[in-house]
């Protein structure tokens, strides 16, 4: 009579199966750690000098005040060196969220490129290739992805909490020449809608009548204490709707509110 054994062979199956679904889950964990250090080493590498360099910017920005010009404290030169596509640097306080941004003549081409060149899931921010890249338009949207590891835009799903919405109201845009400080003033998902990066407009009465538009249906509105002379778009992936997107829309303040 022919011995059966289909539970050890059962079981050895099992185990190759278990080692390689390990495997998977580990090296797409290295993967997605891997893309968040790179990032982290980036945003080290913008604000640190050596003590030198340090000493040098400080006796250069002392001379530059008296003449009322500005010093970046983000290594611009250093970056550019990298990446000449960048345009400015942005940082919103209490979040992951501490990039450079980027922009090239496209809006695919970020998707799935690094800031170093490097194909990568994860992308990099970037800025509307139709916005102004010195930030001087009517209309600044920049994209990022909705991270499962919690970096690039993750954090963007986070504002449409009206607790987390109300404790993250300080972003800063760092350019080379100047910052903008900016305040969220409502956030909403919607589909892909064209209309949402348009970016030139005839009239000071036709740019308003569109910021109106674009955000009446926001969660949490807060009403701008300035006038809205730009608006900001930061936008990411989100899953309400088919082909959705979650929009936090900002205006920039004479300085940042602590």
């Amino acid at each position: 009579m022919e011995k059966r054994k289909p539970p050890i062979v059962i079981l050895i199956i099992a185990l190759v199966l278990f080692a390689a679904g390990a495997s998977i889950l580990y090296s797409d964990y290295r993967e997605k750690d891997k893309e968040k250090r790179q990032y982290e080493d980036l945003a080290k590498l913008a604000t640190e000098t050596s003590r030198e360099e340090s000493e040098e910017s400080t006796d250069k920005a002392s001379e530059e005040t008296a003449e009322n010009q500005y010093v970046s404290p983000i290594q611009f030169d250093q970056l550019k060196a990298m990446n000449p596509d960048i345009v400015g640097w942005l940082k919103i306080e209490g979040t992951s969220i501490d990039y450079p941004i980027v922009q090239t003549d496209n809006n695919e081409t970020y998707l799935d490129t690094d800031f170093e060149g490097k194909k990568n899931p994860s992308g990099a921010i970037f800025l509307d290739y139709e916005s102004e890249p010195d930030f001087s338009g009517r209309h600044n949207i920049l994209y990022g992805h909705h991270m499962k590891n919690g970096s690039m835009f993750k954090d963007i799903i986070k504002y449409k909490e009206e607790s987390f919405f109300k404790e993250h109201q300080i972003i800063t845009v760092y350019t080379p020449d100047r910052e903008y400080h900016l305040r969220p003033f409502t956030v909403l998902y919607t589909d892909a809608d064209g209309e949402r990066r348009r970016t030139k407009f005839d009239t000071e009465e036709e740019f308003q009548g569109y910021v109106e538009k674009m955000t009446k249906k926001g969660f949490f509105y807060q009403t701008p204490d300035v006038p809205i002379g730009t608006l900001w778009s930061f936008v990411t992936c989100s899953y309400e709707l088919a082909d959705a997107r979650t929009i936090l829309y900002a205006y920039e303040v004479p300085q940042v509110e602590k």
